[in-house]
């Protein structure tokens, strides 16, 4: 064998792949003081161990059952990649997961992210990560450990995915949905602050076939750009639905409204004698929601199933304490409405019922 081809075989080194471990440890090093920006009670330790520590009885409960979430922010990070605009998706990949935490009625306790690219883009990934310690700190968790890893071959160039777990914990006794559920329940229903992190794929295609440029106005915000207005994050509704559990006695289910809308969301929270019965004219359908709808020749049904409607977390109430309970979501700073109320279901009908139409206020 040729000498010189033997030595350059036999210097070859982890970033002649493409991996960049140095990079890595840089970025290390700065997101170390955005993690410890996030500590709360339980949870001390620094990064930089093969775990994330987390100190349960440091917490407070008495009789807990631990809750655990994970989840991604979908095709919405083709944007973020696109445009260069980060930050948000970070707040989105926390949103997803603690929010269906808490329509268990646990609290968000610690958070861990997974962070994988082609080529680690460390401003990039540092964006994202501050993004995610924002995250955390709206839902009152702690940022306790994550993986961040380099894969040239399987992400084309600095394209990266997300992926995020979350841990909570509830007193045994006071998980949610509780069993009493039953007709004369009042629907409550938290805005949105727009599509959130679902609904994505529809809403690139629909730009696509528009012929908008992310980079021209928002046709549904005024002053805004298309991309920024598109990333708008996911708001996290953590704080607003713990306060409303704590200081009434009316919260009885939640009601996550992601991916599957309204018609596949709140099913999963009612037990299956009853029916959800939704007045549409009472869901603050927002411009965003009317211009996918008009621009993309998306069927009401459709965009129910699809998206939020301008809808975020359903909260589900007893009739006695239904006012007690939205006024409390409006002294966090929540926009509650009423949307309708629990009723028997008869025979095999859906277990959410509407009447009226989406439109916009």
């Amino acid at each position: 064998m040729d000498g010189t081809k033997q030595a350059k075989r036999n210097g070859l080194t982890y970033a002649d792949s493409g991996v960049d471990i140095g990079a890595g440890n840089a970025l290390v090093g700065l997101i170390k003081p955005l993690a410890r920006a996030t500590r709360r009670k339980g949870a001390d330790s620094a990064l930089g161990g093969f775990g994330g520590l987390f100190d349960l009885k440091a917490c407070g409960f008495k009789d807990p059952v631990l809750v655990a979430a994970n989840d991604g922010v979908g095709t919405k990070l083709k944007l973020a990649i696109d445009t260069g605009i980060h930050r948000g998706v970070g707040i989105d990949l926390v949103a997803m997961s603690v929010n269906d935490l808490v329509v268990q009625g646990a609290e968000p306790l610690f958070f861990l992210d997974y962070y994988a690219t082609g080529k680690l883009d460390v401003a990039a990934a540092r964006e994202v990560i501050e993004g995610i310690a924002d995250g955390c700190k709206q839902a009152g968790c702690a940022l306790i450990g994550g993986e961040t890893a380099e894969m040239p071959g399987m992400y084309h160039g600095a394209d990266y995915d997300l992926a995020g777990f979350a841990v909570g914990a509830a007193e045994r006794k006071k998980l949610l949905p509780s069993k009493d559920v039953g007709p004369g329940d009042v629907i409550l229903g938290l805005a949105s602050s727009g599509p959130h992190s679902n609904g994505y794929s529809l809403i690139r295609k629909i730009v696509a076939d528009s012929g908008l440029s992310l980079d021209g106005p928002a046709p549904f915000a005024s002053g805004r750009r298309l991309a920024n207005a598109l990333l708008e994050p996911t708001r996290i509704y953590v704080k607003g639905v713990l306060k409303a559990i704590r200081s009434t006695s009316g919260v009885k289910a939640l009601a996550h409204i992601t991916g599957g809308g309204f018609i596949e969301n709140i099913p999963r929270v009612l037990p299956k004698s009853m029916v959800a019965e939704i007045d549409l004219e009472r869901v603050p359908f927002a411009p965003v929601f009317e211009w996918l709808a008009s621009a993309g020749g998306v069927a009401e049904r459709e965009m129910l199933r699809t998206f939020n409607c301008g809808i975020g977390m359903i909260v589900v109430a007893g009739a006695k304490q239904a006012k007690a309970v939205a006024a409390s979501f409006k002294r966090s700073g929540e926009h509650a409405v009423v949307l309708g109320e629990i009723r028997r279901r008869k025979g095999k009908e859906e277990q959410v019922s509407f009447s009226g139409r989406l439109q916009n206020k």
